[in-house]
């Protein structure tokens, strides 16, 4: 069991953008997010259940070149959806 907080692994990944093909589609979950914003309970159940039942707080950091430090995770995800780059990690 992961750490709640912490991203999930390229196989809970692969699980999580499974459900969201098979049910939502990505783009939808981000379409979702600009309209409704982090504090929708639908985004924010996505939230959760992509970093182990918890949002971070705080500032996140990224491997992504350019763009390493983001001062929320909402900022990140939104970033994620503009960008197209579902499978970045924090």
């Amino acid at each position: 069991a992961q750490q709640p907080g912490t991203p999930l692994s390229d196989q809970e990944y692969h699980q999580f953008f499974k459900f969201l093909r098979n049910t939502l589609q990505p783009s939808t979950a981000c379409h979702l997010r600009e309209l409704y914003g982090c504090q929708n309970k639908l985004v924010q159940t996505l939230d959760k259940y992509e970093n182990h039942g918890i949002i971070p707080q705080g500032p996140v950091c990224s491997k992504q070149p350019g763009n390493p430090f983001f001062p929320n995770f909402c900022t990140f995800s939104f970033y994620r959806c503009i960008k197209k780059k579902y499978f970045l990690k924090v």
